[in-house]
């Protein structure tokens, strides 16, 4: 419930009231102040509380589910679904920002077979087209909630994967187990529309926008020991980056 969270409007604002209401929820949420699960006060209550129109509550409320937020179940009432994920561009996996956020992560293996390396992948592992190479496609969820596709590329005899270990850890943990230390990695981010398998285990429509993430990483040898490509839900995740002047 919401008793405790203190919100407020400013009507001499020129930004929209439900838009006030929005922010305030969605700064909660994030913060985790407004933990996944818990039960907003009904429309009416939140907004007698403000002091609102009950259609300017209702439509607070729609922009957060729309983000994924919020969501509305039936003889439930509107819950907290999660928070959005903030990762620093450091070299980690997701699953351990995930973890070192609060967040509890939970991993689908769709894909996990040797098979003869692409052009695109053999250029970015440094081997000839064909190589073999062990291919990875998992769904990752936060919080129960479906928050990125991550396909990966790592050479063929650089280490065994079983389906429950990929399940119950991250990969650059089971490399650092196996003795690989990643050093450092070149990435790139961009974004696209979903394809239909993409919106389809997202819980998105078709062309959705996605953010996309690309990356090789080496190990301290030298080596190119992993070639990922990420998709992600950006209503629930962004990228970080710190800059200064030089």
């Amino acid at each position: 419930m919401t008793e405790g969270l203190r919100l407020s409007v400013d009507r001499r604002s020129p930004v929209p009231l439900y838009h006030q209401v929005a922010t305030q929820l969605a700064d909660a949420i994030d913060a985790g102040t407004l933990a996944a699960g818990t039960k907003l006060d009904n429309e009416i209550a939140l907004a007698d509380r403000l002091g609102l129109s009950r259609p300017t509550m209702r439509k607070a409320i729609e922009e957060l589910v729309g983000k994924g937020l919020l969501v509305r179940k039936r003889g439930v009432g509107t819950q907290v679904v999660h928070g959005r994920v903030r990762r620093e561009l450091e070299l980690t996996s997701l699953y351990d920002d995930l973890s070192a956020a609060g967040k509890r992560p939970r991993t689908a293996v769709l894909l996990n077979r040797v098979e003869p390396a692409p052009a695109e992948v053999a250029e970015e592992l440094g081997v000839a087209p064909g190589t073999d190479v062990r291919r990875l496609e998992r769904l990752r969820r936060a919080d129960g909630a479906p928050l990125a596709v991550l396909r990966n590329w790592l050479p063929a005899d650089l280490l065994e994967l079983e389906d429950g270990e990929l399940e119950e850890h991250g990969l650059y943990e089971l490399l650092r187990q196996r003795g690989t230390h990643l050093r450092i990695a070149r990435q790139r981010i961009g974004a696209r529309g979903a394809s239909a398998d993409e919106a389809a285990l997202l819980d998105l429509r078709p062309d959705h926008a996605l953010l996309t993430m690309q990356r090789t990483a080496y190990a301290d040898s030298g080596r190119a020991v992993e070639y990922g490509d990420h998709c992600y839900r950006p209503d629930s995740y962004s990228f970080e980056v710190t800059v200064v002047e030089r």
